[in-house]
């Protein structure tokens, strides 16, 4: 394969992919895209296979030459804005930082304004650093469609506090999309759920969206992505407990999903959740005003220098007043 942010990017159709569609074969190939993206290419013509335009759905043969062309990616609609990032570390390729509660990460209907992103435009234009050119992630990793953001390649909900991983360099942000994808991201999330869960557990489901709610997801279906979900119980509180969740995939609202479905739902979820009648366990849903979950631990190998990094970050104050009504 050969090519650049700039220019065509040639390869040859292997014997093991040859029968394939056209579409399942790059998008196969880790190339940095989603099969989303591919697929749009292809329709628009920027997909030849020796020398003309195909469909998606083409078989290859053996031997054949692709050569893709890339669309430039459209220039980023969102505002720098001077809003405070707890960033934990920082170099040229990534910036780690440690998300808050309340702050949603990408604009969208009903949050045009106050993001992760425009705080991260603004960020990039004090630092001198690119972040908005060309740094356009495709959410579809995350299940939730491929939707331009500049430097994100994962995402926490709004009301969910912890570490996040955006790229600032082409190279990171492709880096970056392959770990997800091949789940070589190690993330560990606290959580105080509801009821009694078990000590252990490990839950492998499909999960999809909801059948008559469209803004919500399950794990009663058999129509959608691979989902797992892998449990442990730290300690037990009156009328709930403090569990640990590790992601060996990253769906859309995945814990959460996961917990509520097992009948443990996660403390003041308000999509999720029931409400308790229980007066201290009201008490701590009040106090923490959210869903119960942090994004603890993110780990992952540099997409750009190779070397291990791991970054922890403790809940929040609102988590810990919740946990400690409910440990009396």
């Amino acid at each position: 394969m050969t090519g650049s942010d700039d220019e065509p990017i040639e390869l040859v159709v292997t014997e093991e992919e040859a029968g394939e569609r056209l579409d399942r074969v790059l998008s196969a190939r880790d190339l940095g895209w989603s099969r989303t993206t591919v697929q749009r290419w292809i329709e628009a013509g920027r997909v030849e296979v020796d020398g003309a335009a195909v469909s998606r759905r083409t078989p290859v043969q053996a031997g054949a030459s692709v050569v893709i062309r890339p669309l430039p990616p459209p220039p980023s609609t969102a505002e720098p804005e001077d809003i405070p990032l707890a960033i934990i570390h920082e170099d040229e390729d990534l910036l780690v930082l440690d998300k808050a509660a309340g702050l949603v990460v990408h604009p969208a209907p009903g949050h045009p304004g106050g993001t992760l992103v425009n705080a991260l435009l603004h960020h990039a234009q004090l630092a001198d650093a690119p972040l908005g050119d060309g740094l356009l992630g495709d959410g579809s990793l995350e299940g939730d469609g491929a939707t331009e953001r500049p430097g994100i390649v994962h995402r926490l909900d709004k009301d969910t506090s912890g570490v996040m991983v955006v790229a600032k360099t082409a190279v990171a942000r492709e880096g970056l999309i392959a770990l997800f994808k091949e789940h070589d991201v190690e993330r560990v999330y606290r959580a105080i759920a509801l009821g009694g869960p078990p000590e252990r557990a490990t839950w492998e489901t499909t999960m999809g969206r909801h059948p008559r709610d469209r803004k919500r997801f399950t794990s009663r279906t058999t129509r959608g992505k691979r989902a797992v979900t892998h449990l442990r119980c730290l300690e037990r509180l009156h009328g709930a407990a403090l569990v640990e969740c590790r992601l060996e995939t990253g769906r859309t609202h995945q814990i959460r999903v996961h917990l509520s479905d097992h009948g443990f739902p996660i403390l003041a979820d308000p999509v999720y959740g029931r409400r308790s009648r229980d007066p201290r366990v009201l008490a701590a849903a009040e106090a923490i005003g959210r869903q119960a979950l942090h994004a603890g631990v993110l780990a992952f190998v540099h997409p750009v220098g190779g070397v291990p990094m791991r970054f922890e970050t403790p809940p929040p104050a609102d988590f810990e007043a919740a946990l400690a009504l409910l440990r009396g």
